[in-house]
């Protein structure tokens, strides 16, 4: 399934290609590692998959348009409601809860733009780690070099679209959980500006940061379904583009290749430092934190062993956190916000690194921060937390380096900015500055 999704919905508006075609190529090829040597996929979806693909099929024999994602095959985390399914958020405690009276607004709209949902994706216990290391599931593994991490906490959604099993997956990213695997699976991963997405049937984690996003192969299809998801059509605005690079903080911990884009696609540009990252990093541990563990205080407290032992851990400190701490964290980033939107007044796009390296190996998931090497499941989001805590957008871009593992960008952007991000990835992209590159190894499947 290596067509893109505008590609697929053309051909299938036209009348070219059939909706059933499409997602049986894309069933057979979900099927062809019948063990799913990813571990990405929870649920594969058939039954429904197909009858999507014929209701698509019908509105195009009738002469009807489907919509702008016609016959597309695209896959959810597993915490997004999907009627008649538990939505289990990647953990056994929730494997046999009542089924999903209705689907997700985010899968409601990707369906009635013509999009066909086939499975549903591996992730971190409750969206907890930045690793897609999961104790019911198994470890996500990067298409890339299948003995490394492919990041998390979204890490099944990114897997397979990187491995070209279908062209979209949907996630959630509350401190890094899209932009991390997007940049250690190659891919583009938008966490938009925080609340403008919908939120209804999405299993929540720190719901002060929780937002729905989504992976695509380029800028285009990113630009498309984040119009359907958003229900808005981005400006065609051609005004220059006012670009800086984030300085300080977001200099340190990162790959050398990424900073050489950054200066080279930005030279001359300003590099503007925000403010007390390392505070507002630890704030947003706290904010995180408490919300998570009061989340699932209930559950901690009936059967805390039935969770997997990372995720218990941090969530029973959470709930051990008090109320104080959580109000202070929770008015410092109010105050924060104001200042770094007053930043922003002055640009549309800040560069910065999306991930500190690479995708680690799965043997020895740890990474580099400041000379000492640390969990990568809780330290990934290094350069995305900082981000996340001022509810600004970013998009995670991949690097092209063909032959090489995987490394991405933020283009971070003002509230509701996201037009301009996308605008600069077109850029970006038309330099051969950023795109996808194939995977060196195929996993067991065709990609």
């Amino acid at each position: 399934m290596t067509f893109k999704a505008r590609q697929i919905a053309s051909a299938v508006r036209a009348g070219r290609l059939s909706a059933r075609e499409v997602v049986e190529g894309c069933l057979e090829q979900l099927h062809a590692g019948t063990d799913d040597p990813l571990r990405a996929i929870t649920r594969v979806l058939a039954e429904r998959a197909l009858a999507e693909a014929d209701a698509v099929d019908v509105l195009v024999a009738e002469g009807r348009d489907p919509g702008p994602l016609a016959g597309v095959p695209y896959g959810v985390k597993d915490l997004l409601d999907v009627a008649g399914l538990p939505t289990t958020a990647g953990s056994r405690i929730h494997a046999g809860a009542s089924p999903a009276r209705a689907d997700a607004e985010a899968v409601r709209r990707m369906q009635a733009a013509g999009a066909v949902l086939v499975a549903t994706l591996n992730m971190d216990e409750f969206a907890y780690g930045f690793a897609t290391i999961n104790a019911l599931h198994g470890t996500t593994r990067n298409p890339h070099d299948p003995a490394r991490l492919a990041g998390g906490s979204s890490g099944g959604s990114a897997a397979v679209v990187a491995a070209g099993l279908m062209p979209l997956a949907l996630g959630s990213d509350t401190n890094g959980s899209v932009r991390v695997p997007a940049s250690l699976t190659g891919l583009y991963g938008l966490k938009p500006s925080h609340g403008d997405l919908p939120l209804a049937g999405v299993f929540p984690f720190a719901e002060s940061f929780d937002d729905v996003g989504p992976f695509a192969r380029d800028a285009g299809d990113m630009a498309t379904v984040w119009e359907v998801l958003s229900q808005r059509s981005a400006p065609q605005d051609q005004a220059p583009l006012r670009i800086a690079r984030l300085g300080g903080r977001f200099r340190e911990n990162a790959d050398p290749d990424q900073l050489a884009v950054i200066d080279a696609v930005a030279s001359g540009a300003p590099l503007v430092e925000l403010p007390d990252v390392a505070v507002a990093r630890s704030a947003a541990f706290v904010i995180t934190a408490y919300e998570g563990g009061r989340l699932h205080e209930a559950d901690l407290a009936r059967d805390a062993m039935a969770f997997d032992p990372q995720t218990r851990d941090r969530l029973l400190a959470g709930a051990l956190l008090p109320d104080e701490l959580y109000r202070r964290a929770q008015d410092y980033r109010a105050q924060y916000r104001a200042r770094i939107e007053a930043v922003m007044a002055d640009w549309d796009v800040l560069l910065a690194p999306a991930t500190p390296c690479a995708a680690p190996t799965i043997a020895d998931p740890r990474i580099l921060v400041d000379g000492e090497m640390v969990a990568a499941r809780a330290n990934l989001g290094l350069h995305t937390q900082p981000i996340s805590f001022t509810g600004l957008p970013s998009l995670a871009v991949p690097l092209y380096r063909p032959g090489r593992l995987p490394l991405g960008l933020q283009l971070v952007g003002a509230p509701l900015g996201e037009p301009a991000l996308l605008r600069f990835a077109v850029e970006l992209e038309s330099q051969g500055v950023i795109g996808v590159t194939a995977p060196r190894h195929a996993v067991g499947v065709e990609v």
